[in-house]
């Protein structure tokens, strides 16, 4: 089964990184929706309409950029994006969950906003932050690095399963910087659930690379593509 994203996205510098990331990881194989969190719902039908309008408008920008007009667009309306992201994540059954880096970060490096933050906080889905301008970044993912977490494979197994996807090489040497890094969650962390250490978490800000965090004991899967099957005509 194919990993399910959900990018979040409100058109954004940073947001476009986190686009550039969903787009290399739709690459390979993941299913990308993009999703904008609006934070009122107006009184008025009329101001409403044309906020929900605005909100559609934004989304359909990020799909252009994206490359793929027909990608599913979610507009929520939460007074936190983080929860209103929380929400859409379990009600969508979303593996991960893509954020641009803060929009003070410096170009090159990573630094979780707000909401990821919430969400590396105990969340139940897998997040991933791109760094700041990683949307002018053209390099392959040829190397992929992995942080574990005491008893659990997860990391690792994440690695391994985007590397066959993509034809990157796994690396542990922590003098080379990776392409791309899978960071696991803490040994007491709940199954299922995202909680970073403080070593983790200076790792991913002083990555420099995207960097993908794991719910303990579960690995997300970038399922190869099914040979297509032979059939004697084409139907279109």
């Amino acid at each position: 089964m194919a990993t399910n994203i959900i990018v979040s996205y409100d058109n954004t510098e940073n947001d476009r990184d986190a686009l550039a990331l969903g787009r290399r990881l739709r690459d390979a194989g993941a299913n990308v929706s993009l999703a904008y969190v609006r934070h009122i719902q107006l009184e008025a039908a009329d101001r409403e309409a044309l906020e929900e309008s605005d909100a559609q408008s934004l989304l359909a920008e990020g799909a252009e950029l994206l490359g793929d007009t027909d990608v599913p667009r979610h507009v929520v309306i939460d007074a936190s994006t983080g929860e209103g992201l929380l929400a859409l994540a379990e009600r969508e059954g979303a593996d991960l969950v893509v954020f641009g880096s803060d929009y003070r970060t410096a170009t090159g490096s990573v630094q979780p906003g707000n909401s990821a933050r919430r969400m590396l906080d105990g969340g139940r889905t897998a997040v991933a932050i791109a760094p700041a301008g990683f949307r002018d970044n053209t390099t392959d993912l040829a190397t992929i690095g992995f942080i574990p977490s005491a008893g659990d494979s997860s990391a690792e197994d994440t690695a391994r399963s985007l590397a066959a996807r993509t034809g990157a090489v796994v690396i542990r040497d922590d003098s080379r910087t990776p392409d791309l890094l899978v960071v696991g969650s803490r040994p007491e962390a709940r199954d299922g659930h995202v909680l970073i250490s403080a070593a983790a978490e200076y790792a991913i800000e002083t990555s420099g690379c995207p960097v993908v965090v794991v719910p303990h004991a579960r690995a997300l899967t970038f399922a190869p593509t099914p040979a297509p099957t032979q059939t004697q005509t084409r139907v279109n």
